[in-house]
């Protein structure tokens, strides 16, 4: 049923009338097969969804796709009203009948089964002839065993797909299902080209010889006249009250609230909550509303930091409530974008809590709250994508496993390119293009992209119904246990009128979290929370605006490290715009260089019309949000909040040019009403349609400003505390924990090594709270259990480990956990004043393992000589690197400095000394490559050495004659230009090549770039 909204909307568009049902298998009593059940009613509708929903809750989800899900003849007995049945010739008793030799009696004890549940009436017989002889065999034998039953045969096309040129991909998608290739599938394939879609002339010409079977298909149509228009959704009501007590409700909530929120008196903000009250009452909102705050309030009374974002920031009741933390009052920030009369939809309420534990902590509140059937998680329709398409079809194809992943590595950021992209990366495979099976394989790969490949779960949108939910849409088990989830995207859940809370999990939000649950003092003694982080902070302002931000929300990637020198960010609306700005909107439509020349002075701050001046001045007249597109056509057009919406909808759809060209039609007419000359017009147009399709909202932005801004304070005045957390919620953000921990050293963090003396689990600061001491924790040990190192913590608590012999007994670790810690350094204790080096701990815990457990546990175990030598420093870093990922030594480019210099290679802290436009040579270990489609082909990377990070910006043509090379290395010369601009610096590549590496510093498991994100 995953399908049906979107089946619905493009067979209307088709002028079709769609009708609704599943194949669903029955197995019960020896009984063993699948019928198709069609929708007569809305009734049956209910009863469909609740067979399907019966029939997935038996199953694992992999169960499920193999077909296993089934009903029994009781339950499609109870469920049965409002439903036809019809047995089709895919049924698995019926197939036999194709054959000259088959079980006849098998074939009528299911088809009496199917007929004793649901009648002569209501149980049909499908015929279906596609030119296939041993199709039409069984179709003969069907018909009689229709009379012999006594219900009616249909004729049907069995349509697979819709044209005749799709078979092959249909074909294909045979093999990817069943897991095999067209060379091998053999009769798992359709024998012919002949499933698809036929005109009415073609199908009475094929059952001219039974027009009763053509009558009844007609008939059936008719009485199949449901359409999900009908679903009977509804919200459930907030506890027991009406909806007059639900708006009271809200009314004395809201503005109780509202004291607490705005003081002194705010005469504005009064008129605004009244306004909107009023809206929401008419609009019968007000128990959505008690919802969503009594969810905040389930947060704040656990604990659990909570953030409304979305366009709910646009509303003074959600601020007042405590739902959102920005005032959109003091923003000025536009209503309408949340909700109006004319649209007359459920609004829409994003919360953002901490990733993790505490999310599910919300989601199972809810889940509790509203019943087992009444609240499940929303699906989330995973598309076919550039190199899930290409891989796949090949598979399909029979390519072989070597060349789709040599391909494939080259396709992560390929989506939606001109063919000749894909082309090329399959000609650097050393594949022709030209060959039939390669052409195939590029032109059905290009076909499915964008085409659904399987249901997911969404990441943490909810929706929510009064009475059974599964009477609306299929509800199953998810993967993860203790949820469920519909079968249904967050899409169709708005087509069909459905209420979806969306309950995000954001890394950032447990970070935060945890340094206010750790430094509960941020604001001078009031209670820790984002919206209680000092105003205004000058040592804030000053890192952001040196764009010293790994590790801050949403300012850290290279694109905005690389503008905030140039706005210089003083105040939190500068934040808002900072992160609008670097958007695909602003960036296509051009509108990034013109702002900050604006915002330097080298450019004058003009407007399209006089009237929009109070509407743009706050972006120097430069339109960044989807707001400001809504009052620019509500003041030049005279357009309502609600036609302004219509507006920004049909702007940013691509589905839709006839509407689009509609609304333009009308905004033209407003503004030629109100005297706007021709040219004026034609601006405003253009500046509306060039962002509107990415244009990023204000409220938006907002909310995630306020989290940058908080995550950036609590980097600049609690570094050890904050970049611990960071290290305890990855992954999340840009940077591999490795960058992280550079970025900590170089502002003053002493980050000290896993040690089981005093490690936690969790990365955790050390010694007084005025020092920047930083404890790394066991969960980077490779391949340890997180119950070992909650063992280890336990025991250790109750007394130090006085040796190795007590560490094992009483934290428990297996051999390779002890080998990791050796490995690491991480074994002291007290029985020793001078720490074993890593080989010599290593050999004493292989000979301890040697020693049985039991009778000797406790005692003293060996201490012979070890023959072994200490670890060089390259060898201590490289175990760091190979078992935990990160270290507290050196950088790997500290290794190979000496040489590099020889060779006139500068460092980060090098390169900026040099002058602008001189010729330079830099090198690095690689953290980040992107690629970004508003980027015009250029290609940047980012390099880290000891000292810090370097910027490369490579030109298309130079990515296209070394993309091998700079794509893969992960130890990157880069020689070039270096390039001084309002404060950014980098180097703008001539040419690249690898670094030459000595065997050992070779050796090392360098961390893993964050590539093309």
């Amino acid at each position: 049923m995953s399908g049906g909204p979107r089946f619905q909307a493009a067979a209307r568009e088709q002028g079709v009338r769609p009708i609704f049902g599943v194949n669903l298998a029955l197995r019960d009593a020896g009984l063993d097969g699948r019928l198709a059940l069609l929708v007569t009613s809305r009734v049956g509708y209910q009863n469909l969804c609740a067979l399907v929903t019966i029939a997935k809750a038996k199953v694992t989800k992999e169960q499920a796709r193999e077909g296993l899900a089934s009903v029994t003849l009781a339950e499609l007995a109870a469920h049965r009203a409002g439903l036809v049945a019809m047995l089709t010739a895919a049924d698995v008793p019926l197939a036999g009948l194709a054959l000259r030799r088959f079980d006849r009696e098998a074939a009528l004890r299911w088809s009496r089964a199917i007929v004793g549940v649901f009648g002569r009436d209501d149980a049909v017989v499908e015929l279906t002839r596609h030119q296939h002889r041993p199709e039409e065999r069984r179709t003969q034998r069907l018909v009689a065993l229709a009379r012999h039953l006594g219900v009616n045969a249909v004729a049907t096309g069995d349509v697979r797909y819709a044209r005749e040129s799709d078979a092959t991909l249909h074909d294909v998608f045979a093999c990817i299902r069943e897991r095999t290739t067209v060379d091998r599938a053999g009769r798992l394939l359709l024998p012919h080209h002949g499933w698809h879609l036929r005109s009415e002339e073609s199908t009475r010409r094929s059952f001219r010889d039974l027009p009763a079977a053509l009558r009844e298909a007609e008939r059936l149509a008719e009485r199949c006249a449901f359409t999900l228009d009908n679903l009977g959704y509804e919200l459930p009501d907030y506890g027991s009250l009406t909806p007059e007590e639900m708006s009271a409700r809200l009314y004395e909530l809201t503005m109780t609230k509202a004291r607490e929120r705005y003081r002194p008196e705010h005469p504005k903000a009064w008129a605004q909550l009244r306004k909107e009250l009023g809206l929401i009452e008419r609009l019968g909102f007000a128990g959505y509303f008690l919802i969503v705050w009594d969810i905040v309030e389930f947060c704040r009374t656990s604990g659990i930091l909570v953030q409304g974002r979305g366009s709910a920031a646009n509303s003074a009741v959600c601020y007042s409530l405590g739902i959102t933390a920005v005032d959109p009052v003091e923003m000025d920030l536009l209503f309408e974008r949340f909700l109006s009369e004319e649209r007359g939809e459920w609004p829409d309420i994003d919360l953002d809590l901490p990733s993790g534990e505490q999310r599910e902590r919300v989601i199972q509140y809810v889940f509790g709250r509203y019943g087992e059937r009444g609240a499940a998680m929303t699906a989330n329709v995973i598309t076919y994508r550039a190199r899930s398409a290409m891989r796949e079809v090949g598979r399909a194809l029979g390519m072989p496993e070597e060349v789709l992943s040599k391909v494939s590595r080259q396709l992560h950021h390929l989506h939606g390119a001109a063919p000749e992209a894909l082309d090329e990366r399959v000609a650097s495979a050393g594949l022709d293009a030209l060959d039939r099976r390669v052409s195939l394989w590029l032109s059905l790969g290009r076909q499915i992209e964008d085409l659904p490949r399987h249901l997911g779960q969404h990441s943490g949108g909810v929706v929510i119904a009064r009475g059974r939910l599964d009477h609306v849409v299929p509800v199953e088990p998810a993967a993860m246990e203790g949820r469920r989830v519909i079968q249904w995207d967050k899409d169709d859940c708005a087509a069909m009128g459905m209420l979806k809370i969306d309950l995000l999990g954001l890394g950032m939000m447990a970070v935060l979290e945890e340094v206010f649950a750790t430094v509960p003092t941020v604001d001078g003694g009031r209670e820790s929370s984002i919206a209680s982080v000092p105003a205004n902070d000058p040592k804030t302002y000053a890192m952001i605006q040196a764009a010293d931000t790994v590790g801050v929300f949403q300012i850290e990637s290279r694109a905005q490290m690389a503008t905030l020198p140039r706005l210089k960010p003083s105040t939190f609306y500068d934040l808002v715009v900072e992160v609008a700005l670097i958007r695909p909107g602003p960036i296509v439509g051009k509108m990034v260089h013109p702002y900050i020349a604006r915002r330097a002075g080298r450019e004058d701050v003009t407007y399209p019309h006089p009237d929009l001046e109070p509407v743009l001045k706050r972006t120097l007249g430069i339109p960044l949000f989807q707001e400001q597109l809504m009052r620019v056509s509500m003041v030049a057009a005279d357009f309502t909040g609600g036609e302004a919406e219509e507006l920004r909808r049909a702007m940013g759809s691509r589905r839709s040019a006839a509407k689009m060209a509609r609304i333009v039609g009308r905004l033209r007419e407003g503004m030629t009403r109100n005297g706007y000359a021709q040219a004026d017009q034609e601006q405003i147009i253009r500046g509306i349609t060039s962002f509107s399709e990415y244009g990023f909202p204000e409220s938006h932005s907002a909310s995630f400003a306020l989290l940058a801004y908080a995550s950036a304070y609590l980097r600049a005045h609690y570094p050890a505390t904050f970049t611990g957390a960071l290290l305890n919620h990855w992954p999340m953000g840009f940077y591999h924990p490795a960058t992280l921990i550079r970025d900590a050293q170089r502002h003053g963090v002493r980050v000290l090594p896993i040690d089981v003396t005093r490690s936690c689990w969790n990365c955790s600061r050390e010694g007084d709270p005025g020092e920047q001491r930083l404890r790394l924790g066991m969960r980077f040990v490779g391949g340890m259990r997180e119950s070992t190192g909650r063992a280890i913590e336990a025991a250790r608590a109750q007394s130090a480990f006085t040796s190795l012999e007590d560490f094992r007994r009483r934290a428990s670790p297996d051999r390779s956990e002890l080998e990791a810690l050796a490995e690491l350094g991480a074994l002291r204790f007290t029985d020793r004043e001078k720490p074993w080096h890593r080989r010599e701990a290593l050999w004493q815990v292989r000979a301890l393992e040697a020693m049985p457990r039991g009778i000797f546990d406790g005692a003293a175990g060996p201490r012979a000589e070890v023959p072994v030598r200490a670890m060089r420093l390259t060898e201590r870093v490289a175990a760091d690197l190979e078992r935990s990922g990160v270290t507290v030594g050196p950088h790997p480019m500290r290794f190979v400095r000496e040489a590099l210099r020889g060779e006139g290679v500068l460092s980060s802290a090098e390169l900026g000394l040099a002058r602008h436009a001189s010729a330079v040579s830099v090198a690095g270990v690689v953290i980040t490559r992107q690629r970004p489609g508003s980027a015009k082909g250029f290609f940047f990377l980012t390099l880290e050495d000891e000292h810090g990070v370097i910027n490369a910006i490579v030109s298309p043509a130079l990515y296209r004659d070394q993309r091998a090379l700079l794509v893969t290395a992960g130890v990157l010369k880069i020689h070039g230009v270096v390039q001084h601009q309002e404060g950014v610096l980098s180097v703008k590549a001539i040419r690249a090549e690898a670094v030459s590496l000595s065997a050992e510093v070779e050796a090392l498991a360098l961390p893993p770039s964050h590539d093309f994100h």
